[in-house]
């Protein structure tokens, strides 16, 4: 099968977010961070604003669950943008090759619909998607349910069996391959570059 399609997840692909930029300064006390982080705002809550929940609902929530920290709680949206440090400049140069080559690309993200605007707007390469993104908090559903790469397929008539999907969590990995997408899982050494060109990305 030739691959025509290249789908890129974006955080920790293309896009650094960390909670941990902000909060390590607020807190200047790495145990307390740790501690608010894992068990406070954890991943399970996050993922429910990236599946639709608003911020302002996420954050009551979890002001009620946790009113001790509540100041702590409401800072978590209040300086989301300070979390976003940065574009992964590597992985862009790739997506900036690909898209001056013969493949289609697309975005399939695990993200607020709240948030998703302030960085397309300031990050450039989001633009060379040309729209051709699908968004978690805007389907109402999140990977890895095997619903939201169908979105993607039936909206854009793209097959699993032509596309490189690309992600840094391995359970959206699996989810994919289950799908008949050839994947990237992406980890702090991988050369997106070059396992793109194992597997016969020509760019």
């Amino acid at each position: 099968m030739v691959i025509k399609n290249i789908i890129f997840d974006f955080g920790g692909v293309l896009v650094d977010w960390d909670p941990r930029y902000y909060f390590k300064d607020h807190f200047n006390d790495d145990e307390k961070m740790n501690h608010f982080l894992k068990n406070v705002t954890t991943e399970e809550w996050n993922i429910e604003q990236d599946r639709g929940r608003t911020l302002v609902e996420g954050t009551n929530f979890l002001v009620t669950k946790h009113p001790e920290w509540e100041k702590e709680i409401r800072a978590f949206y209040d300086n989301w943008t300070t979390m976003l440090r940065s574009e992964i400049s590597e992985n862009v140069a790739v997506l900036r090759q690909l898209k001056n080559s013969n493949y289609e690309i697309f975005g399939l993200t695990n993200w607020s619909e709240e948030t998703f605007p302030f960085a397309f707007e300031n990050y450039d390469f989001f633009k060379l998607f040309e729209g051709k993104i699908v968004v978690s908090g805007t389907e109402k559903m999140i990977k890895p349910n095997p619903e939201i790469w169908k979105i993607l397929l039936h909206r854009y008539q793209i097959n699993a069996e032509e596309s490189i999907f690309i992600d840094d969590n391995f359970k959206n990995i699996e989810a994919a391959k289950d799908l008949g997408f050839i994947c990237i899982h992406i980890k702090n050494e991988t050369d997106l570059a070059k396992e793109l060109r194992n597997l016969g990305v020509d760019f």
